[in-house]
């Protein structure tokens, strides 16, 4: 049974294609490198998070803000899912209800998405004074041609689940075992994918997560939005 209900909107999708002993070390024993063609992933995703909401709540008393994210892609006993190193949020009651509610590494920060004539402009600067600093705004817009590699855009983007060990854990630095790994499930329709055109003129997002910041260029990918539905968090 779910227990948030929310949609997601103009999403950007960045990837960064990485050695997968960059991102090993950073996660708990229980899960593993998921990889695609010999390469792990980071990825900077934003989106606007609109009407979120409790099961059963109407659309119009729920939070809207951006979200910006860190993330990489684990396995779990063989199931694909999401680990997440960062969640920047432009709401904060929103932060404070999910770092209760899922656990997850959320900050609060000023943010902003922009309609701009083909595309979208965001704008996100963390505010907490006890975290790493993280600056990043950008423009992306959809492009309209075909994607180039299906199989490898859907392995980036339809993940419906993911892993967390605590939000403390992620934030004093956490690597190796634990005994507090969660389980969280989310439940949308498949993304409708387009690649993507960025530029980027801040990134803070792997300096704040103590990594260094990939070279090359990302894949990105744009989608207009899905309805989502969020479960209730179980342990492992």
């Amino acid at each position: 049974m779910s227990l948030v209900e929310m949609t997601w909107r103009d999403a950007l999708f960045a990837h960064w294609p990485v050695e997968p002993s960059v991102v090993d070390p950073r996660l708990p024993d229980d899960l593993d490198v998921d990889t695609h063609d010999g390469r792990a992933w980071l990825g900077v995703v934003g989106f606007l998070m609109e009407d979120v909401r409790l099961r059963g709540m109407p659309p119009s008393l729920g939070f809207t803000f951006p979200e910006l994210n860190l993330r990489t892609y684990v396995t779990h006993d063989g199931t694909p899912g999401i680990y997440f190193f960062n969640l920047d949020a432009g709401d904060r009651l929103g932060v404070a209800a999910a770092r209760r509610l899922v656990k997850l590494p959320y900050y609060t920060a000023s943010m902003r998405i922009t309609d701009r004539e083909e595309g979208f402009r965001f704008r996100s600067r963390r505010v907490e004074r006890d975290a790493p600093p993280l600056a990043f705004d950008a423009d992306y817009a959809p492009l309209d041609e075909p994607l180039a590699d299906r199989e490898r855009a859907e392995f980036l983007t339809e993940r419906y689940r993911f892993y967390t060990a605590g939000v403390d854990a992620v934030r004093e630095g956490y690597e190796g075992s634990s005994d507090r790994l969660w389980i969280g499930e989310v439940r949308h329709d498949p993304w409708t994918l387009a690649p993507a055109a960025l530029t980027v003129r801040r990134n803070g997002c792997f300096r704040a997560n103590r990594f260094e910041t990939p070279e090359g260029d990302p894949l990105c990918h744009y989608a207009p939005g899905v309805e989502v539905r969020a479960d209730r968090l179980r342990r492992v």
